[in-house]
This record gives structure tokens, sequence and C-alpha cells, in this order.
């Protein structure tokens, strides 16, 4: 499958980009960047800070894009501006220049203006442009943040070397907005591998009741799978996520059917798999639940107490027998002899290839952030990853995806 070939010029046609504009003498660079996204067909909606106004004018960014400036929390006739509303409406969250002040914002959550409240509601993609003198950008801190807002999946456009406003030369000039422009060209240009094609993800835990208080679960986040059904979201595909119990969300363009038991994640996954491409089964399902549910709480009678259990239904290996013409993945997470259990996993279940990886690598496993995997496809051969974010490996998932369905 390969890459769109369409020239640059209509990569940002129809795309609706909200440009976030702080306080710092790149401002002026605004009026240049609105301009040239216009000129490519994008509709440009612009978010200032109180004071980047004294860099640049509202209504200048106002009649070059065509929309109304937003700035404060409340217009001059005590309207709320909805943040969540301009936050949703964005496939791209541009903000150019980014001070280090607002840097440090958006490392550590500070809202205290309209700009950040969108930001901290942002669905979209999020680009930063930093802006600042060549000894606040070296400084640790600024390294810092830049490398935490990274790591919350924000991508940084990198800052230019030149001369600075302070008359001094180095590194921390804003990208010049033809680079921008051409930065996000190519950013959707990349994207969209998987356009037209119907991808289905489980993840999270399961929970089977014992009683209304009690059940058996596992300590799952949801992290991973919510991470690839991302990703494959960000490429185009139109992604279905069956997600068990947990309070994290996937980003609006996944379909997030949420679950709780192993019966109801198995009846939405079989309902999905019948028009999917691609199923990829990141879930822990319970292996066993309980023969028999009690209604009431079960009260606290004797020293020892059995509980009877009957085991769930493989939800992956009734998937692979409705298997036709599906790209099949499974994951399995083991705590000994990982290659060898997930291996024999791929003819059983009827497997295209599954991702291995074990509790006793340090970083990888439930609840982290980061992961350590290792792919086995149906030839035995086996591809290790190093440890990396969950973003990151979901990344490496969809690639190795990408390259096994062009075989």
């Amino acid at each position: 499958m390969a890459h769109s070939t369409l020239p640059f010029l209509f990569m940002l046609n129809g795309k609706k980009i909200l440009l976030g504009v702080t306080a710092g003498i790149a401002a002026y660079k605004a009026a240049t960047l609105v301009r040239l996204l216009v000129k490519k067909g994008a509709e440009i909606k612009v978010i200032m800070t109180p004071d980047a106004q004294t860099f640049v004018s509202p209504q200048t960014l106002s009649v070059l894009s065509k929309n109304k400036v937003e700035v404060d929390f409340f217009t001059p006739d005590k309207v709320w501006n909805n943040h969540v509303h301009l936050a949703l409406w964005a496939d791209a969250f541009v903000i150019a220049p980014c001070t280090a002040n607002t840097l440090a914002k958006m490392a550590t959550g500070l809202c205290d203006n309209l700009l950040m409240s969108v930001y901290l509601s942002a669905r979209c993609k999020v680009y930063v442009a930093p802006a600042m003198d060549v000894d606040m950008y070296q400084h640790p801190t600024a390294k810092n943040n830049i490398q935490k807002i990274i790591s919350y999946g924000n991508i940084v456009i990198p800052p230019e070397n030149g001369e600075l406003a302070s008359g001094l030369h180095g590194e921390g000039r804003m990208a010049e907005p033809e680079n921008i422009v051409s930065f996000l060209e190519k950013e959707f240009e990349n994207h969209g591998s998987f356009k037209g094609k119907k991808v289905l993800i489980s993840a999270g835990p399961t929970y089977e009741e014992i009683d209304p208080v009690r059940f058996i679960g596992n300590r799952s986040s949801g992290k991973m799978g919510i991470a690839i059904a991302n990703a494959f979201a960000h490429e185009g595909a139109d992604v279905t996520l069956v997600l068990g119990p947990t309070h994290l969300a996937p980003n609006s363009a996944v379909k997030c059917i949420r679950v709780e038991s192993s019966n109801e994640m198995y009846a939405n996954c079989t309902e999905a798999f019948k028009t999917s491409d691609i199923a990829i089964m990141s879930a822990a399902v319970a292996d066993y639940k309980a023969a028999d549910y009690s209604s009431q709480k079960i009260k606290k009678k004797e020293d020892t107490f059995q509980i009877n259990l009957t085991k769930t239904t493989d939800i992956l290996a009734e998937l692979g027998k409705q298997k036709k013409q599906q790209c099949l993945v499974g994951f399995a997470l083991e705590t000994e002899n990982v290659i060898e259990y997930a291996t024999k996993k791929i003819k059983a279940k009827n497997l295209d290839f599954i991702i291995a990886n074990s509790l006793q690598d340090k970083g990888a496993g439930f609840a982290t952030d980061t992961n350590k995997i290792s792919i086995i496809d149906k030839g035995d051969k086996v591809f290790d990853y190093d440890l990396k974010s969950k973003e990151e490996v979901a990344k490496d998932i969809l690639n190795f995806t990408l390259n096994y369905l062009k075989k």
C-alpha cells in the first residue's frame, strides 16, 4: 500500500487549523503564517494570549484568517468562548510562536488563559514552534519541558539557528512560516496509510462479577490498545475500539465501545470483526469467571471460602475460526518462556502475527507508559524492539502491519 503521491499543494486544502499565538517577538510572523496557510486552502482560526496582542494586532490576524480572533474566555458582550468547541473543531493545533512561558505551562498543565484551555481540551495533533533567546532555549528547564510535551504526544517544529531579537546568534528562532507550512504539509501527506481500512482493536481488562460488589479482573489500564487505536486512526483508518473498564479514552476519531465483561467484549468484537480488514486483540481478557453469580453480596462467615470458576470464551481463538480475509493479530503477555508460548498461539489461533511482551522486563506490562515488545510472524521469525513509550510502540506495530500487508 503506497503513500499518497498528491502534490503538497493539496495536503492542507480543506484542513481546519487552529493557530495559537503567544507573547514573543516572533508573533509578527503569525501574519505571514496565516496568509500562507489560507493560500494553501486551509481554514484558519486564531487564538492569542492576552500579551501577544502587544506584538501583533488581532485585527490583522482576523482580516487575514477571515475569522474572529479569540483572546479571552469572554467576549466584550460577556459571551463565553467555548474552548471545547474550538478544540474539537481543529484538525491540527499549531502554537507559533511558543514562548518559554507557554512551554512551561504546557509541560505542567497550568491553565490560566484561553489558549491553554483549548490546548488541554485538544484531541487533534498539536504542533509547537518554540521561539526564545538562545540561552533560554538551552536552559535545562526549557529542554526538559520540550521533552515533557513530546512525551505527551505533541510534535515540536524545531527552531532555527540565526540572528535573534537580542542581537545574539544561535538556536531559538521560530521556524520561518514557509518552513512551518512545509512541515505541516509533510505531516498530512504522510498520514493516510490505512485510509479506507476498517480496524478493530480490543483493549483494557475485563471484570467478571462474583457478586454486586466483587469481581475478577487484572491490572490492565488499556494504554497500549488505546495508543494503537489512536495510531491507526491518525493514519486514516476507520477504527473501532472495544474497551474494557478504564478511565482512559481514545481520541475523537476512534469509535469507542465500552464494555465490562468478557461476554460483552466477545459479542462486540465478533460483530465488528465481520466487516473489519484488520483486528488487533490487545485486551487482557479474564481467563476465568465465577461459575455462579450471587445476586446479593456474599457475607464473610467462614475462615476459608471457595469460588468455582469456569473458563471464559477465548475471543482471539474464536475470531481465528471466523477469519476469512482479515489480518488477525494477537497479544501475549507472559512471565516466562515468552517467545515459545507466544509462537504456539500463532497456529493455534490462526493469527497472522503475534506481539509478545514479558512482565519480567522493567518498564513493560500493565499500567506503564512504556513497553518492550517482540513481534513473531507465521514463519516463526522474531523481531525485537527496544523499550519505548507506548505511543512509539503503537507506531512500530502500525508500520509492521503496513509492511506485512504489502507482502
